[in-house]
């Protein structure tokens, strides 16, 4: 169904091949996943399938990409629209009407199909991704979970026969990732579907795939295996092999379900060992309710108050020199383009603290971030963050205390290279020259000054908006989303920088549907579903009675209260 014939894909002032040698066929009717370290090209291989690479990029594409016979070269993107699905990163980028409904009426219409035939498949794709709440909803009130959902099911209502998908699950929670997944293999199993898909949260996806291409470097040739063959040689593997490689089993277990079937020895190996990991915080439960996320992308005049230079003139100095909480929320309530997004909310934030808020898409995620930093003013309760009320202090004081890392990193990224965005980012923040381009080198290794933040993958240029946020240094430190896009080396690296923040004393409050980076890092998780909270407490007592939020290393060792394959290692030597 997909041909790539030696195909090398050389982009307009880069010297080298992005990619090179990609030489393999997809069958129809399997699912091949693409993984690889960020940066190897990835997005590319997947946009010569649906005509984007070279048509709407540019570049030298060399070599012969086909799709159901057709040459994508003398193809463009609208005349393979019938037969190629395709769903980018960003999901904003991908609408063109208002509401959740005409979204997934549109492509059928630009087919021509009947309006009964359009009824239905619409009816059809509302059910099997959980959309049909959110039919009558403008799109931008939705959150960046539930409208990767609509970006999926707007490719699937024209029933294309290949489907290409560039991280599909990343901005989804657990419960929603799997449920689209099984959607996919369904498509797959019953219709004979092909799907190429690339994704890093590979602890989601390994299992579906009938067959792996791993592209191990930038410019070098992919690798085509079974999901158990490429696991055992690639650089990027999913929790699960990572015990497995530790426990030295074999052949390697790619499911928690073939894991726990081997695990009992190691258990037994365990079961004297207390597991070392996150410093654990007591906290008082909260009974108090929060609730519909929905985006956060701050406009051009939000950006200047997260971007904006503070002011030279010292602040006042706080009350004490260590004060008892970084922030502090009570009975926060946010409402929202009439969606009641947050109710009766408290939380404390203590110095050296981080914090998962975790749950489901639309639980209130991100609106509790904007509420942090200011972006959005309570309907009623109260926000303190270093003893000012965000929404009602100057940006420049405001970004004395708290930085913001949004979903979207395009909010915060606008000059023409990574050196003028770093010495923008040096300037809004008074610090010295070259603090944020330092930063930038650690967490984006390789990364040349010159290179434009448009012509980095999706995760790149999350990290480099991290790197700019983090310059500041503020005090609190909020993360929506922040793994997305990045593989486990660029997330290990992440999760590093974050420790060093934490044990300096900086609070980090991160909304993440990554349960592994949860467990990773996190001191605290705080559950939130439909506008309350309903679990606050240390990692490992909230993730071992939750199987949606649970990683994959406590399931497979539970009950005992292991949280990542780190901390048995640890625990083994």
């Amino acid at each position: 169904m997909i041909r790539f014939e030696n195909v090398s894909v050389t982009y307009d002032g880069v010297p080298e091949p992005t990619v090179r040698g990609v030489d393999f066929e997809v069958p129809e009717g399997e699912l091949v996943l693409l993984v690889g370290p960020s940066g190897v090209g990835k997005s590319t291989v997947l946009g010569a399938v649906s005509g984007l690479v070279p048509h709407f990029t540019g570049g030298t594409l060399r070599g012969r990409v086909t799709v159901a016979g057709r040459d994508t070269r003398t193809h463009k993107p609208r005349e393979l629209a019938d037969v190629v699905g395709t769903v980018g990163q960003d999901p904003l980028s991908h609408f063109v009407t208002d509401t959740v409904e005409d979204e997934l009426a549109y492509g059928m219409e630009s087919l021509g199909l009947a309006p009964d035939v359009m009824r239905r498949r619409v009816e059809e794709t509302l059910d099997l991704l959980g959309l049909a709440a959110l039919r009558e909803r403008p799109i931008a009130t939705l959150s960046g979970g539930q409208q990767q959902r609509v970006a999926i099911g707007s490719v699937l209502t024209p029933h294309p026969r290949v489907l290409v998908l560039d991280e599909p699950t990343s901005a989804l929670d657990p419960a929603a990732a799997e449920e689209v997944l099984a959607v996919l293999q369904r498509l797959v199993h019953d219709l004979g579907t092909t799907v190429l898909m690339a994704e890093h949260r590979l602890e989601r996806v390994i299992q579906y795939a009938d067959q792996v291409a791993l592209l191990p470097a930038p410019g070098a040739a992919p690798v085509l295996g079974t999901p158990a063959e490429i696991m055992a040689v690639s650089p990027v593997y999913p929790p699960v092999v990572d015990l497995g490689r530790l426990a030295q089993w074999s052949p390697l277990p790619l499911t928690v379900r073939d894991a726990r079937r081997r695990a009992a020895p190691l258990r037994e190996r365990l079961a004297q060992v207390e597991p070392k990991g996150t410093e654990r915080y007591a906290t008082e439960p909260s009974t108090r309710p929060t609730a519909d996320d929905a985006p956060t992308a701050p406009a051009a005049p939000a950006r200047r108050r997260l971007r904006r230079r503070p002011s030279p003139t010292p602040s006042t100095p706080p009350t004490t020199s260590h004060p008892p909480q970084v922030a502090e929320t009570r009975s926060l309530a946010v409402r929202r383009d009439r969606v009641q997004a947050l109710r009766h909310i408290d939380l404390t934030v203590a110095p050296g603290e981080t914090i998962a808020l975790m749950g489901r898409n639309g639980a209130g995620k991100s609106t509790l971030l904007a509420a942090l930093v200011g972006l959005v003013a309570p309907t009623s309760g109260s926000v303190r963050v270093g003893g000012a009320v965000p929404h009602r202090t100057a940006p420049r004081e405001v970004v004395r205390q708290v930085g913001l890392v949004p979903q979207e990193p395009r909010d915060l990224l606008y000059a023409d290279t990574v050196a003028a965005e770093c010495v923008a980012a040096d300037g809004d923040a008074g610090a010295a020259a070259g603090t944020c381009r330092a930063l930038a080198r650690e967490l984006l290794p390789g990364i040349t000054d010159g290179t434009h933040p448009r012509d980095l993958s999706e995760g790149q240029r999350l990290t480099l908006a991290l790197a700019v946020v983090l310059t500041a240094r503020p005090p609190l430190l909020l993360l929506d989303e922040p793994t997305r896009g990045l593989d486990y080396a660029a997330k290990s690296r992440l999760v590093g920088v974050l420790r060093g923040l934490a044990a300096e004393g900086h609070a980090i409050v991160l909304a993440t549907h990554d349960v592994e980076l949860a467990a990773e890092l996190a001191h605290r998780v705080v559950l939130l579903a439909d506008g309350e909270v309903i679990a606050d407490g240390p990692t490992a007592d909230v993730v071992v009675a939750s199987p949606s939020f649970a990683p994959q290393v406590t399931k497979i060792l539970a009950p005992q209260k292991w949280l990542t394959a780190n901390q048995v290692r640890e625990a083994l030597r």
